[in-house]
């Protein structure tokens, strides 16, 4: 019994890293649509797709484990951390799709503030890719390390924003267009809080306390 849901517990965190992988290609396609390249809109529209779908894989394999084998302790953390960690892998999936949306109305402008955006954009990638690593290495060290790195996001968000405020202010006619790289860059700084959640999700798969209400969980 217990190396059946051993096996089951590495398919889930095999099926983690996937949607995981999905998610990373959802944000490169979505930059690189911003930054003006053909056929990356597609990309991001399949890989929100098949996000949705491996969410309801996911969630039909925990629902599973947890009716079926009543995991208890370590084992019913990780199970319910992964529940928890898909919601958020769906809505950058969401989200990589909004930008796709605003991106069509701003291609081909060269602001400086599409530079800080495609570094929110790399930033963002490894924030999930660290954050799924963690989990399945259960690596705390990364998983906190991947929270703080939000700063980095949050930083580079407030300096687009004061850029477009500036730019605005020189030129009101561009004010729409900055309102939809203004609007690029918040989604971008939502993946980063959805990566930050994540790694929290890890730390109380290993841990038992989750940072929002401080209890600890057998």
């Amino acid at each position: 019994m217990r190396n059946y849901f051993d096996e089951q517990l590495e398919l889930l965190n095999v099926e983690l890293i996937r949607m995981g992988s999905l998610c990373e290609d959802a944000i490169m396609g979505a930059s690189r649509t911003l930054m003006g390249e053909e056929g990356f809109a597609k990309q991001v529209d399949d890989a929100e797709h098949e996000i949705d779908q491996k969410e309801r894989d996911i969630e039909n394999l925990c629902f599973k484990l947890l009716l079926k084998q009543q995991p208890v302790a370590r084992d019913l953390r990780q199970v319910s951390a992964a529940l928890r960690m898909i919601s958020d892998m769906e809505r950058i999936g969401d989200q990589a799709s909004d930008i796709v949306e605003n991106a069509r109305y701003i291609q081909g402008n060269t602001y400086e503030s599409n530079l800080h955006i495609r570094d929110m954009a790399e930033a963002t990638m490894k924030m999930v890719t660290d954050s799924i690593d963690s989990f399945v290495k259960r690596d705390l060290e990364l998983a906190r390390k991947t929270m703080k790195e939000d700063d980095v996001v949050d930083e580079l968000f407030n300096k687009v924003k004061t850029e477009l405020i500036g730019l605005i202010g020189k030129d009101s006619s561009k004010g729409e267009m900055c309102l939809d790289l203004l609007m690029i860059a918040k989604y971008f700084e939502r993946i980063g809080d959805h990566a930050v959640n994540l790694s929290e999700w890890v730390e109380f798969s290993v841990t038992g306390v989750h940072k929002h209400d401080g209890v600890e969980y057998e």
